[in-house]
């Protein structure tokens, strides 16, 4: 490796570590409270979802192609995820328009909300800070009834992951 390629590749790991400002909860510790409002200007809270699992997504931005794929993955697995007691929530740095752009042209059936500040993103650990951008990485968190991250889905394959999430939920229903 020449001096310069290892200057960049020190640089960027510099840049990755720095995006991240808090830890990502793991599995077993409570979920980040959150109050943020969705594409239809109504505010949603983590204690609303208190008693349902929750699929709690975040996404870089809206009616992008990956984006664009997962949130309708979950969408056309509403079924599934309502049968399996499960409430679906979108998250990113996107305004409150821009969601409602993004869910009426898709037909989403569940809120997206818009994390504008990042401020949740951050909690999370999911706050990607590029200087002039701020996104949210694409990952995914199923918090318990009791408010608990039951799994956390660091890698996502925007083409799977709705029935990877479905079949984990399948599980957890079967072991209790």
């Amino acid at each position: 490796m020449n001096q310069a390629t290892s200057l960049l590749s020190a640089l960027f790991t510099t840049l990755l570590l720095a995006t991240a400002a808090h830890a990502t909860p793991a599995p077993g510790a409570p979920a980040p409270a959150f109050e943020l409002l969705d594409q239809d200007g109504n505010t949603h809270q983590l204690a609303d979802y208190r008693g349902k699992w929750l699929v709690l997504y975040f996404y870089p931005k809206d009616d992008t192609p990956g984006c664009t794929t997962q949130a309708c993955e979950f969408r056309d697995n509403i079924f599934a995820y309502r049968r399996l007691g499960a409430e679906i929530v979108g998250i990113s740095v996107d305004d409150v328009a821009s969601h409602q752009a993004f869910a009426e042209k898709h037909s989403l059936p569940f809120p997206l909300l818009a994390d504008d500040g990042g401020e949740v993103a951050r909690e999370y650990g999911v706050l990607r800070n590029f200087g002039v951008m701020k996104l949210a990485s694409r990952q995914t968190f199923l918090v318990s009834p009791d408010g608990m991250v039951a799994r956390h889905y660091e890698k996502v394959d925007v083409d799977t992951h709705s029935a990877e999430v479905i079949a984990d939920l399948e599980a957890l229903a079967a072991a209790d």
